[in-house]
């Protein structure tokens, strides 16, 4: 009982600071990023990195336990203001990033939360990475 009381005290302050923090970062980069170097780093991402390494790093989030995922994806719905989904630059960069990630890694606990994220962020569904990587018999 203890603990939960701690963390119900301790949670209103941390979610400040890192409300705080993140609206630092995206004001930051709203004012010194170019977008042609967001543009040029978002096309470099769809178009040079290997499927396989994609494949690679969603197979890894695949091995996380589900309750790790679970966490994180609820700490991102809840942490993260408002200003960073009103940012057209980071959620550009979220939206691309995030795009690859498909719904069969995400726990059916964090659903909701998984949704919310995607419609604050603008974040397209993809098809399966593995369908489009196997090779087409003629």
């Amino acid at each position: 009982m203890g603990w939960k009381r701690t963390k119900r005290i301790l949670e209103a302050p941390v979610k400040f600071v890192y409300g705080k923090l993140i609206s630092l970062e995206v004001k930051v980069v709203d004012r010194f990023v170019p977008d042609r170097l967001l543009l040029f780093y978002l096309n470099t991402l769809d178009k040079r990195i290997p499927p396989k390494a994609i494949n690679g790093i969603i197979d890894g989030l695949d091995k996380l336990p589900p309750k790790v995922r679970s966490s994180l994806i609820t700490a991102a719905d809840e942490y993260v203001p408002d200003t960073v989904a009103s940012s057209r630059k980071v959620s550009a960069v979220i939206s691309a990033v995030y795009k690859y990630v498909p719904d069969r890694i995400i726990p059916p606990e964090s659903t909701e939360h998984w949704s919310n994220i995607k419609m604050k962020f603008h974040i397209p569904t993809l098809l399966s990475r593995k369908d489009r990587d196997k090779p087409r018999r003629v």
